[in-house]
């Protein structure tokens, strides 16, 4: 039915949001090694995020006390799908966005760079509140996984090739503290042999997409 089906999206929606702010609570020991100044920006934009992150975790809860009381027609049910499909698709990574953000460049002219490393980088990523990350031409979604060996990385099966091409929106000087933190990414990077070029851009397209999948288990609970 029309409203549980809602119930389901919004459900879906709760649950990115918390598992992100879940993410963002995970901190390497590299922050204790940090600047100061590093760390007031990173700071700045993690408690914007989570005040993000809380009010869309309050938006929705309002919407399913909403679509609970209403009925399967109802026109309130539609405008709330309407409000949340866009958001949603977005963290799913079902549509081309585009925002500011910053652009990683990792080179490996010797193949050492592990799977670990590029790991890494999508965590910090993540932590510093990052909306939308491709890698190569993968999508990152919540169910991404790398894999495989030094100088022979994939992500989600597909080959990723050196030199690595990262791309992340969200806020720029954010996401740029969160990777040049001192032996963090970056410099991890530098030891395994390779080499990186960060940009901050006021504009960045990711365009790659990811396959919806249908549930194998889960159903939408009546």
């Amino acid at each position: 039915m029309l409203s549980a089906a809602l119930i389901a999206l919004l459900c879906l929606g709760l649950g990115l949001a918390i598992a992100t702010q879940v993410q963002r609570t995970r901190s390497g020991d590299a922050l204790s090694e940090a600047r100061p100044q590093d760390l007031v920006v990173l700071l700045d934009g993690l408690q914007e995020r989570e005040a993000a992150l809380r009010q869309d975790i309050a938006d929705s809860e309002a919407a399913l006390r909403r679509l609970r009381a209403s009925g399967d027609t109802s026109a309130a049910a539609l405008e709330e799908a309407r409000a949340r499909a866009g958001a949603l698709a977005v963290l799913a990574g079902t549509v081309p966005v585009a925002g500011p953000g910053v652009e990683l460049t990792v080179t490996d002219p010797n193949g050492r760079l592990t799977p670990e490393v590029l790991l890494g980088v999508l965590q910090e990523l993540r932590g510093a509140g990052a909306e939308a990350v491709q890698i190569g031409r993968v999508r990152i979604g919540v169910d991404s996984a790398l894999s495989g060996v030094a100088g022979a990385i994939e992500l989600d099966g597909q080959p990723l090739t050196a030199p690595y091409r990262i791309r992340a929106i969200g806020d720029p000087p954010t996401l740029a503290a969160a990777l040049n933190i001192p032996g963090g990414v970056v410099d991890t990077v530098r030891r395994g042999g390779g080499d990186s070029v960060l940009a901050q851009r006021d504009r960045l397209e990711i365009t790659a997409l990811r396959p919806l999948s249908t549930p194998q288990y889960a159903r939408p609970a009546n």
